[in-house]
């Protein structure tokens, strides 16, 4: 395994509100995430946990440090340039699947290889063996109301790896699961990552999942414990 790092945060900081409202919430971050490994972040409820894991995706700004993802630094890019960059080397899985309603469990798979403009034919057959591979291949025609919440996360995690990126970022992806589905759901998210030598960081308040990942970060505060 590479040890080159794919993350790499400096001093970050987080703050939400202005003057007298103003929150910080995380409070100079620095850390080092390699090609490949496999990182849970935990700690309490409020440590900024899910804020960190934002900003490492690329989805939300922050006020202080610098934050470098796959050799880019991400700092001052436009809204524009990082959607790109996001579906081309990050996948997400949400601990609420944010599956789109109106389209079914096949359709969700392929949309962010639709993004990059890959042949229909082709974003078909990749999702269609995801789909087989989580074993949901019958439920691919349908909506995500008509799915278990089991089910609806299989398919979030199979449109998080369909485009094979280059990392997955993971947000209390079995915290709305029962035991039984949460650990099959997770054994496959981590085998997948090692066979495809992804970097995936999970964010977990779950001390089973955390002890499966070859480091773990603690977040105590908006500050890094451990």
């Amino acid at each position: 395994m590479e040890s080159r790092a794919v993350i790499r945060a400096e001093g970050l900081e987080k703050v939400y509100g202005y003057g007298r409202n103003a929150l910080t919430v995380l409070k100079g971050i620095s850390l080092d995430i390699g090609k490949g490994e496999i990182v849970s972040i935990v700690g309490p409820s409020g440590a900024g946990k899910s804020t960190l894991l934002n900003l490492i995706g690329c989805l939300d700004s922050f006020q202080g440090g610098r934050l470098s993802v796959m050799d880019k630094d991400v700092t001052n890019l436009s809204v524009e340039v990082l959607s790109g960059f996001r579906n081309r080397h990050i996948g997400f899985v949400f601990q609420l699947h944010n599956l789109l309603p109106e389209f079914t469990a096949l359709e969700n798979i392929m949309i962010p290889l639709m993004i990059r403009r890959v042949r229909r034919g082709h974003a078909r057959g990749q999702a269609l063996a995801l789909l087989d591979r989580f074993q949901i291949a019958d439920r691919a025609h349908h909506k995500p109301s008509e799915l278990s919440g089991g089910e609806c996360q299989r398919v979030a995690v199979a449109r998080a790896i369909v485009g094979d990126p280059d990392i997955i970022l993971a947000d209390e992806p079995t915290g709305s699961l029962d035991r039984a589905n949460s650990r099959m759901l997770t054994e496959t998210l981590l085998e997948l990552g090692r066979q495809k030598g992804a970097t995936i960081v999970i964010v977990t308040h779950d001390r089973e999942i955390a002890s499966q990942t070859g480091k773990t970060i603690s977040l105590v505060d908006g500050k890094i414990e451990s």
